[in-house]
């Protein structure tokens, strides 16, 4: 068995560092690579390429979207779905209009990563001087670099709740229960539009589960996994 990883926007597989290990006993880890790709589509197929025959699917915010739809398009090699901090909602009109405003913007010169304010937005507020922690989300960006942003940054995210229903699969849902940027509201109606999902809020930690909580994100995935899979 392995583990399909899906990070979240202007993120790398450096998202996972503090749970690979806690993960690894149930196979190999494979990183999709959100780079490339202007369409979450187009995310899942590349991701699909690089995928081994059956996985665990797992992904976190943006990742999730994308996670969705390598299941749909191939529902027979997903073992296992991990939705952590993400939503099925659609951009509202004040996100699409921002994507318009930088996809009409000139490309920047240089990119240095997401800014300190937008990082911090992502954390518990009590991690909002937390500077190694927002030194290492800022790195992925910069690593990404800004032709990733801009297409990152104006990817479109179709709303698909009237689609859960078609999941089949072992389905977990994961929210943090501090959260600024996906609510609790977001992860309660996807997980009542998954057939048998199962809802878990962590608590005390932001929207970046991976990096704020990772060894309670582990203690939540891993007994899960043991008793879907066995």
């Amino acid at each position: 068995m392995s583990i399909l990883l899906v990070p979240g926007y202007m993120l790398d597989e450096t998202l996972w560092d503090d749970v690979s290990d806690r993960l690894a006993p149930y196979g190999p880890l494979v990183h999709a690579d959100l780079r490339h790709d202007s369409t979450i589509d187009a995310m899942a197929r590349r991701a699909l390429d690089s995928a081994p025959p059956s996985f665990v699917l797992i992904g976190f915010s943006m990742g999730g979207y994308v996670a969705r739809e390598i299941l749909r398009q191939a529902p027979e090699r997903v073992r296992a779905l991990v939705l952590i901090a993400t939503s099925t909602r659609a951009d509202s009109p004040a996100q699409r209009q921002r994507k318009g405003v930088i996809a009409k913007a000139a490309p920047s010169v240089s990119f240095s990563g997401l800014s300190r304010t937008a990082i911090a937005t992502s954390l518990h507020p009590k991690e909002g001087n937390n500077e190694a922690l927002i030194d290492k989300v800022r790195a992925m960006g910069v690593r990404l670099g800004g032709d990733t942003f801009r297409r990152q940054s104006v990817l479109e995210r179709a709303g698909d709740l009237e689609l859960l229903h078609q999941i089949r699969c072992p389905t977990l849902v994961i929210a943090a229960a501090q959260d600024r940027l996906r609510s609790l509201d977001e992860s309660e109606e996807m997980h009542a539009a998954i057939p048998g999902a199962r809802l878990v809020v962590i608590e005390d930690s932001g929207h970046m589960i991976p990096l704020e909580a990772p060894e309670r994100l582990a203690g939540v995935i891993l007994p899960w996994l043991d008793g879907v899979l066995r």
